[in-house]
């Protein structure tokens, strides 16, 4: 980070603190987009800004993500504040935006449940009905009042999922995927039951939000908009569901293998309260899960496909296979009719 570059910008809009050179330091970062914290005096933010070598369209993205936690302000969403954008480039060489840094932790950043969700069980089953409660609040934005009628294409949401992806998948094949054209038929001859388009996160799990320190849980804040868009909130919730366990009384379930799901509420609990607090019902979320399961299966394809060494993304080999195969079954099993 050149701070001689960033500390003129920070004062032309504002972002003064105490007056001093702000102290900047790396917090996250990789092939999407890096975090710097940066503290100057009673400020404490948060810079956003795609990687050096990230290509130009990454630009686009990160103002797309400022679009949209800028238009949550006001709003019972939790989301960082928006403090600052840039758009040009000869500040830092990249567009970046500063967001109000948010305290709290990720699940991400954890190897188990924190005190007290450790052995509060109670406790924990909080995290789960705030995780839900953040996407159901979400679907209630007004976008069109909030001025993103033209972040995404909600007309023919639907009729164009399989199209796109299957595309997509096209492009980057490197082998076949068992299950992908069982998934793909039922998913063509299925809708949902209603389609009401609100603001839809597109990532939305444990590792995108970060809850307050302490109990009761409380959501600070969903991270993560690259993927934002006017679309189907309700795929959000089937991206949340699609692997959480009925019985999480055995210490069997995760979610996406990186959540230890004991004792935390059902699927039909969890799914309750999202008719609760959004007032959509849910009575077609298979095929929110089977959309769900087919997509993210052909997304962490590509991470795959591009793995060279890198482990992690090797490790996706797997998953990809699992999920598709998941996703097979579970068209073939459901009565869902539409």
């Amino acid at each position: 980070m050149d701070v001689e570059r960033l500390t003129p910008w920070l004062d032309e809009v504002g972002l003064v603190g105490d007056g001093g050179p702000p102290e900047v330091s790396f917090v996250t970062g990789g092939t999407q987009n890096e975090i710097y914290e940066i503290r100057r005096g009673d400020l404490h933010a948060a810079l956003r800004i795609p990687p050096p070598d990230a290509p130009s369209t990454r630009d686009d993205g990160i103002l797309r993500e400022w679009r949209i936690i800028e238009a949550l302000e006001g709003t019972d969403v939790p989301h960082p504040p928006a403090l600052a954008v840039c758009r040009e480039l000869a500040v830092l060489d990249r567009a970046f935006y500063v967001m109000g840094y948010v305290d709290g932790w990720s699940p991400m950043n954890v190897d188990d449940w924190p005190a007290p969700f450790d052995t509060d069980v109670t406790a924990r089953q909080g995290l789960a009905y705030e995780l839900v409660d953040g996407i159901a609040l979400l679907s209630k934005v007004d976008w069109r009042e909030k001025g993103l009628a033209g972040l995404g294409r909600p007309d023919g949401f639907h009729d164009r999922q399989v199209g796109r992806w299957t595309a997509f998948l096209e492009r980057i094949r490197g082998r076949e995927l068992p299950g992908f054209d069982e998934a793909s038929a039922w998913l063509r001859a299925h809708r949902p039951l209603d389609f009401t388009p609100g603001l839809m996160h597109g990532d939305y799990q444990f590792a995108n939000v970060m809850y307050r320190d302490g109990a009761p849980a409380r959501l600070a804040a969903i991270v993560d908009w690259e993927m934002g868009t006017v679309g189907d909130p309700k795929l959000d919730l089937g991206w949340v569901v699609h692997s959480w366990p009925e019985d999480t009384s055995t210490g069997e379930g995760s979610v996406a293998g990186y959540v230890d799901m004991t004792d935390m509420p059902s699927r039909t609990q969890v799914l309750e309260r999202y008719t609760e607090v959004s007032g959509r019902q849910v009575d077609d979320i298979d095929y929110y899960m089977v959309l769900a399961k087919w997509k993210l299966a052909v997304v962490l394809e590509q991470g795959f496909q591009r793995s060279g060494d890198d482990p992690k993304l090797q490790a996706f080999g797997e998953v990809v296979l699992q999920l598709m195969s998941e996703a097979a079954e579970m068209a073939e099993s459901s009565d869902y009719r539409s």
